[in-house]
């Protein structure tokens, strides 16, 4: 027995051999002979027993390590561009194990959500920050997206329903592989195999999320269908509770000043405080001078610590009717860096002079300390201004919102002469009760009290980008280009169907399109703005600078917003380097990355704004599931081969209408044109068109809304003719794309004229 291993040496030669493991292998290494297996064997029993090893076949195991080799999922790498990997099979009762991916040259790339068959190597050192480290052998499939559904059980298993508007796929769970996952209940999967020949494709349940039918659950269906991280590691929460509130070394103490924060009434933070006065230099007449503060981001959130690297990939906050899904947690968007009433918060301040007429003279920025002297909201600025002081806002009057409003009419001046593009949409309002259940859905109201803050913004965001420019540091610029020919093209064959013009051969400007929507009457307005809408290039950010066609603007970047978006953060750091205020500025490294940042913020403000479009459209879906059958006015907003987009009057829910409910006739669809036209009556549907629709189908899980046609420009559908089973339909001559114009606009001219206009 002297030669038998004790069973602390048999694990650890199974740790440092892991290519070995039958019991062959274990009798060789210790050169156990005859009779002596018999005691090995019960040795590695009783192991297997207390849950140490685990068989499979004739090897051996510890189930709390991996494999030398198995199949991994790879994940998107991290801030420092490590890929890091998953095992998709984990049975131990410990922290799954971090596995770090280390290609060689010759191997292919990989990516997230890549498959591959991996060979395991012990993580070396008690510093790493892994337990494995991978190489591969080869890579077996792409593993796609998470799976987001409803769970219905069956008597083996059962599938996960899609809750994505529109989809009619399911997936198979098998018994071992339902998570526990009640039926009826919201759960998250990935594939767990090939599909089958005649049947659908399996999966695993990952994640049980509970009633989706439930309070608030339409929030929480986005985030994780749209993979929005809504957790903070520990080392980011550390980091932010272990903060202290800045203190007056090394700022300005512009604490006297009357700055006041105007938000939003039920604004989850205050990053953005103003104060205007009275120009008092004489060769400045009429002129005001304005300041504006914005929270100091950039102190509490240093280039490469863990609260910079998390909110890096999260690139901003994301909105939603019931929560918000922070940037930054809760310690500084909240507390530390949200400008509360009268107390001491520190803030990078920009001080700007402008003119009678708006034009700004100078600026100049400050690292400072203030104290807001009022957290007011919209309703309670424009209310005082309008004559309704409250006992809040009297005292504040004639010293402070009087003069900001004095400010806010030059700016108009400005603004009008620069002639941004005036696409004053509405913006829908959603409430919701202690429960999360929607209670009403209206428009905003749009007040000066809105607009006098967003044009000081805008102030402050080109003062950002034109000290940065002039000092010669580099930044992310906010840009919007211009929309492209074939976009702008489109737009001209809408104008011309209306009987408007978009004038060719010059370089438009958004004066140009002003123009236009101002042309348009109330029977093509909503067709001429959504057009123009449409045409427009998605904004982003990036190092150069092309400028912001929208805004009408050579220079822009954002700087008024470091709590919920990165980039403001990045120009809060330039602005630190530039002026030399301290160590917290922008870092080489970042510098380095700028490209790289830009396109990363830009890719995630696109995902937080599908995520709140679809939180939105189940929100609706969800108010009105108890109207169907009820009768709606509205305006088609989109066009498409299988049907029409409508946008209700009420609430500015968009339903779709099938091709089957605009009558029995074919309809030709020009998408140049973006017009329907019936083959046997010739009726015209285009963008614009008012409708009268009967709501059908409201379905509050995907969102989705089927309506069904009544009046047509107060008309109800014609019946066309009826065709038989399999026969082809009797197509009228489309005709060309000019002749198809020249009849909208002849429509388009009777309307008027019975119209008066």
């Amino acid at each position: 027995m002297s030669n038998i291993p004790s069973k602390e040496q048999i694990l650890q030669w199974i740790t440092d051999n892991p290519g070995k493991r039958s019991k062959r292998d274990i009798a060789k290494a210790f050169g156990i002979k005859g009779a002596a297996r018999i005691d090995l064997k019960r040795i590695l029993k009783e192991l297997q027993e207390e849950g140490h090893l685990e068989k499979a076949g004739r090897t051996y195991r510890d189930p709390e390590k991996l494999p030398p080799v198995t199949i991994l999922s790879v994940q998107a790498p991290d801030d420092n561009g490590d890929l890091f990997a998953r095992p998709l099979e984990w049975h131990g009762k410990g922290v799954e194990p971090r596995i770090l991916y280390t290609p060689r040259a010759a191997d292919p790339a990989v990516g997230q959500g890549d498959r591959i068959l991996a060979k395991l190597f012990p993580a070396e050192g008690s510093e790493a920050d892994h337990h494995y480290t991978a190489k591969l052998i080869r890579k077996i499939g792409t593993n796609p997206r998470k799976i987001l559904g409803i769970f219905r059980k069956r008597d083996e298993g059962g599938v996960i329903s899609p809750i994505t508007k529109g989809s009619d796929k399911e997936w198979q769970v098998r018994t071992g592989d339902t998570f526990e996952a009640r039926d009826g209940e919201l759960v998250e999967g990935e594939l767990a195999g090939p599909k089958a020949r005649m049947g659908a494709p399996r999966a695993r349940i990952t994640a049980r999320l509970g009633d989706p039918g439930g309070p608030r659950a339409v929030s929480l269906i986005a985030i994780h269908e749209h993979g929005i991280p809504d957790s903070f590691p520990d080392a980011v929460i550390a980091q932010a509770d272990a903060a202290k509130p800045a203190g007056l070394k090394g700022r300005e103490d512009l604490r006297d000043l009357t700055l006041i924060t105007i938000d939003p009434a039920d604004a989850r933070d205050h990053d953005d405080a103003c104060y205007a006065h009275a120009d008092e230099d004489p060769g400045n007449k009429d002129g005001h001078v304005i300041w504006v503060a914005i929270a100091d981001v950039a102190h509490y959130v240093t280039p490469d610590s863990a609260l910079d690297r998390e909110a890096r990939k999260r690139g901003n906050s994301t909105y939603f009717p019931d929560r918000v899904v922070p940037m930054l947690p809760d310690r500084l968007s909240g507390d530390l860096c949200s400008l509360h009433e009268g107390v001491p918060r520190a803030v990078i301040a920009v001080r700007m002079v402008i003119d009678a007429k708006g034009k700004k003279l100078s600026h100049s920025f400050h690292r400072a300390l203030m104290k807001s002297h009022a957290s007011l909201s919209y309703e309670e600025a424009q209310a005082a201004q309008d004559g309704d002081a409250t006992d809040r806002t009297e005292p504040l009057l004639d010293s402070v919102i009087r003069p900001l409003y004095a400010a806010y009419e030059a700016l108009k001046i400005a603004r009008a002469k620069r002639q941004p593009l005036e696409l004053d949409l509405p913006e829908r309002r959603i409430e919701l009760d202690d429960d999360g259940r929607v209670t009403s859905v209206a428009f905003k109201d749009r007040l000066d009290a809105h607009r006098l803050i967003e044009e000081f913004m805008v102030l402050a965001n080109v003062a950002a980008a034109e000290t940065l420019i002039a000092k010669r540091t580099p930044l992310l610029f906010r840009v919007h280009e211009e929309p492209s020919p074939e976009k702008l093209d489109a737009l001209r064959e809408v104008a011309e169907s209306a009987g408007l013009t978009l004038a060719k051969g010059q370089v438009l400007q958004t004066r140009h399109l002003n123009d236009l929507l101002r042309a348009a009457d109330d029977d093509t307005a909503e067709l001429i703005s959504i057009s123009t809408l449409r045409s427009m290039q998605q904004a982003y950010y990036t190092p150069e600078n092309f400028g912001h066609f929208g805004l009408a603007l050579k220079s822009y970047a954002h700087f008024t917003s470091p709590i919920r978006r990165y980039a403001d953060l990045i120009v809060h750091r330039a602005l630190i380097s530039a002026h030399g205020w301290g160590k917290d500025g922008l870092s080489p490294a970042e510098i380095e990355r700028l490209e790289e940042t830009g396109k990363l913020i830009s890719g995630t403000e696109r995902r937080s704004m599908v995520a709140e479009r679809d939180t939105s459209d189940r929100y609706l879906a969800a108010f009105l599931s108890d109207r169907v059958g009820a009768e709606f006015p509205g305006r088609i907003s989109g066009i498409a081969k299988f049907g029409v987009f409508v946008k209700l009057d009420e609430t500015g829910a968009d339903g779709l209408l099938p091709m089957r409910s605009l009558g029995q006739e074919y309809f030709h669809y020009d998408a140049e044109a973006q017009t329907l036209m019936g083959s046997d009556t010739g009726t015209m549907i285009g963008i614009g068109d008012r409708v009268l629709v009967k709501l059908a189908e409201a379905v509050p899980v995907t969102g989705g809304l089927i309506l069904e046609l009544l009046e047509h420009d107060g008309k109800a559908p014609a019946p066309g003719k009826r065709r038989g089973r399999g026969k082809p339909p009797t197509r009228r001559k489309a005709g060309s794309t000019k002749a198809r114009k020249t009849k909208l606009r002849k429509k388009t001219a009777r309307t008027r004229s019975k119209s008066g206009s």
